[in-house]
Parts: C-alpha cells; structure tokens; sequence
C-alpha cells in the first residue's frame, strides 16, 4: 500500500465500498442540491455528484452507492431518447436503487423519472405551477416519520410543468396542492419523491424562475409575483424545508446504516 493523501472519485467514476457516496443526479446548472446537499454534508454524507445532462455517464450499477438524489431539471419523463438518451438509463437506475431498498429521494423531474421508473404514469399540465402554493398533507403525510415537523399546510415551492397522473402501484401519496394531486409520494419504505423544490435556496428560486419565461408566462405569474412572495413567505419556507433536508439526512439515509467492506 503506497502513502500519500487519497484521491477523491471524479464524477462518474465508480466508487468503492470503502469509500461510500450519496450518488447525486443533476440536470442543469440551478438545479444543485442546495439546502439537502448542505444537509447530507453536515450528517457525513459524501456527495458524488454526476451531470448526465452534460454527458457525464451515468452508473452502472449501485456499488458504492447508499443513496441515491435525483434532482430537478428541463427536460421530461417523455423526452425522445435520441434527444437525452440519458433519461432511460437513470430511470433503470432508480427502478434498481428502489427494488435493493437503497435510500432514494426525488424533486420535480427526479420525482418524475422515479414515477416512470416504478411503474406510475406522468403528463403535461393545462398550466405549469409556478411560485410559492399550498401544500396540504394528507394522512399518510402526517404520520410519515420523515415528515416529522412540517406543517400539515405550508407554502412550497413549485416549477413544473408535467405532473404524476397515475402513483406507481403500491405508492402512497403524502401531500397535494389544488392543482396537482399528487406533490410528494413514498414508495415502498425509503423511497420519496416531491414535486416542490423544498432543496432550492433564496438565489436558486429566482435563477430558476428566470431560466423559464415560458413557463412564467403560461402560470400567468410574473416575476414580480414571485419576489413579492419571496419577501412574505420564505422565511416560513425556509425553516420547514431545512428540517426535512435533515430529517432525510438523518431517519431516510443515516450514516449509521454504512456496511464497509
């Protein structure tokens, strides 16, 4: 065994059983893990962050790996394959990391990629969902460990335009807004998914809304709106959402559960 400090994985690379990593999906550049990222770090979580979007490859398989984050991004579930051949790939990763029962969280399109992955079903909107919406609990929500200390009402983030239609078989559905039924599921036990953003902090929210004037436009919302919220709501915001990023650090992905080899 030669000496010297030992090199960090690139991203892509595989990674051994000695050296366990969060695996971290992102899918363009505002979409970082933000606040849960934050989190994951201060609980002794490694990140391996990989960019599929920018043809970093992606695993594959699961060595290594003792949890999986599929963040947001552009694109959609049905995206044709010659466009974002990637798509396919991380979707049979995320079908693989539920069916060993690996640690999986998704937001907005990682939730929608998780949804094709176990079966569920995903389809356009009338309207994207833009800005700061009630997000209600319902009671499998309200009791789910991991939900521990949210609000049974609160004011999320939310950025889509596509929207679960059908949960995979056997999911149960832990919150809703007015206009989209189905804003965070769980799947099995360590599975779970939000369509909100509660990972995106103060500057992402607004890199975000400014990424889609399209999107804007559609929801009828105007920037303008958004920062008028971010004033009122996002202190409330803020507080909740860090505690669930701890929560998932914490109950969801402990580093107490690591097997070295």
């Amino acid at each position: 065994m030669t000496g010297g400090r030992r090199q960090r994985p690139r991203r892509g690379d595989a990674v051994s059983c000695r050296a366990m990593a969060t695996l971290v999906f992102q899918h363009h550049d505002i979409g970082t893990p933000g606040r849960l990222g934050a989190a994951l770090r201060d609980h002794g979580h490694r990140l391996l962050i990989v960019r599929p979007d920018l043809g970093e490859p992606v695993p594959r398989d699961l060595d290594g790996v003792e949890a999986v984050v599929s963040l947001g991004g552009p694109q959609n579930v049905d995206d044709a394959a010659e466009k974002y051949p990637w798509i396919q790939a991380e979707i049979d990763l995320l079908a693989q990391a539920h069916e060993r029962m690996t640690p999986v969280v998704g937001v907005c399109l990682g939730t929608q990629l998780i949804t094709a992955a176990l079966g569920g079903e995903v389809a356009a909107m009338d309207a994207p969902e833009v800005g700061f919406c009630d997000v209600t609990l319902g009671p499998f929500g309200q009791t789910d460990v991991i939900l521990s200390g949210q609000a049974w009402k609160s004011l999320q983030f939310c950025h889509h335009s596509q929207q679960i239609v059908k949960a995979p078989a056997g999911a149960v559905t832990l919150a809703s807004s007015e206009r989209c039924s189905v804003q965070a599921f769980r799947a099995g036990l360590r599975t779970y998914a939000f369509q909100y953003h509660f990972e995106i902090e103060g500057d992402g929210v607004r890199k975000l809304v400014a990424s889609a004037p399209d999107d804007l436009h559609r929801a009828g919302v105007l920037e303008s709106d958004i920062d008028k919220q971010m004033e009122s709501r996002y202190g409330a915001f803020d507080r909740l959402a860090r505690r669930l990023c701890v929560n998932i650090a914490m109950l969801l992905a402990p580093i107490e559960r690591r097997v070295v080899a």
